[in-house]
């Protein structure tokens, strides 16, 4: 019996994939378990198996093609057997209730056309089987009068950035705490570290992972999340540590943090931010964290306020490490200062609880020898 292939719903935030390669051809032979396809998510590339043994009877979805969720992508059958019937129906089912036109339409598309008062269903598609595409639209838009600009589409990456932030900033009640860290130490022991070539190197955001676990073993009602009648407080500190990538920013999750040395988290964490360059990372990578690490130092900002990301409750910014003429003993002498500003959904933490988590972190940084 044949089998449908279909755009899969691989992260709880995807709502639209990518075929980036077919891995097996039209009329290949394909076991169940075999990889069909390469698959863009909203946050890696991620591999398609077939469920069903057969011949790769069709390819309706070409390489490159951005398709919802749930979209017919292909049909595996035997040789001989006829799939018209799925293909039939295949491409008109993705949302029920909807015309067919719009079903099998990019959200761009959509967006495209409420935008310009274009009604889809007069629209002829061009695309893979009449499937309309952004270029029907702009086709029938006029062409005098029109700003040189240059329109950039989002990745799935990005998109997922939109929908998340979007969730996240509108409706949780953000407040902000900031403190500042004296890192002379934390330099000192940085520099000692690069010395050192039988281990990692320690940077600053370690010795501020390090921290931070510690500061919410302290202080567990931040390592927690507003759950509609109550708070959940989680029992493990998993972290997330922003990554900048060139599609937008990823979040891998650190795991039990307050049970790792600093040596286990240098260590982890630089083999999990190079799994995130090189979009090798799994959904349990990048989902569930607790608390969350923003960190621009790198890029010579001071200080700045990060969006928290649900489920956490709150998320630490990260400035650069500065040098500054600070007061001692009633003298000015150079200093070297680190802004910390905490994030906080106010459903969750109140303003005392967030001070004493700062106070925490900022002594565990001006004593990093102890991490």
């Amino acid at each position: 019996m044949a089998s449908r292939v279909i755009m899969p719903k691989l992260t709880d935030s995807m709502e639209e994939g990518v075929v980036v390669k077919w891995r097996k051809a039209e009329g290949e032979r394909v076991e169940s378990g075999d990889v069909l396809a390469e698959i863009e998510t909203d946050k890696a590339v991620m591999d398609l198996e077939a469920f069903a043994s057969g011949t790769l009877r069709k390819i309706l979805i070409p390489e490159g093609t951005t398709v919802p969720s749930g979209t017919l992508i292909g049909v595996i059958g035997e040789p001989d057997e006829d799939i018209r019937a799925i293909l039939r129906t295949g491409t008109t089912s993705v949302v029920e209730g909807a015309p067919a036109a719009e079903t099998s339409t990019s959200p761009r598309v959509r967006t495209l056309a409420r935008e310009h008062g274009i009604d889809l269903g007069t629209v002829k598609g061009s695309g893979p089987g009449g499937r309309i595409v952004e270029r029907d639209i702009e086709a029938l838009l006029p062409k005098k009068g029109k700003p040189p600009v240059r329109e950039i589409p989002l990745t799935q990456m990005r998109k997922a950035i939109v929908r998340m932030t979007t969730q996240s900033k509108a409706p949780v009640p953000h407040f902000y705490v900031n403190s500042e860290a004296d890192m002379a130490e934390g330099l000192r022991l940085v520099e000692e570290s690069k010395k050192q070539t039988a281990r990692p190197h320690v940077s600053i955001n370690h010795l501020v992972i390090a921290a931070a676990a510690r500061a919410l073993g302290q202080h567990p009602d931040l390592n927690a999340a507003f759950a509609g009648d109550s708070i959940r407080v989680f029992a493990s500190i998993d972290i997330g540590v922003a990554v900048a990538l060139e599609e937008g920013l990823i979040v891998p999750v650190l795991r039990d943090c307050g049970r790792k040395t600093l040596a286990q988290i240098v260590e982890e964490e630089r083999a999990l931010v190079t799994r995130a360059r090189n979009r090798e990372l799994s959904p349990e990578d990048y989902t569930g964290a607790t608390f969350a690490i923003s960190n621009l130092g790198m890029f010579d900002v001071g200080s700045f306020i990060a969006i928290i990301l649900p489920p956490a409750a709150a998320v630490l910014a990260v400035g650069s490490v500065r040098e500054v003429p600070v007061v001692r003993d009633g003298r000015i002498e150079a200093g070297f200062r680190l802004t910390l500003t905490l994030s906080c959904d106010h459903r969750v933490v109140d303003g005392a609880i967030a001070a004493k988590f700062l106070q925490t972190l900022k002594h565990s940084l001006e004593h990093p020898r102890d991490l």
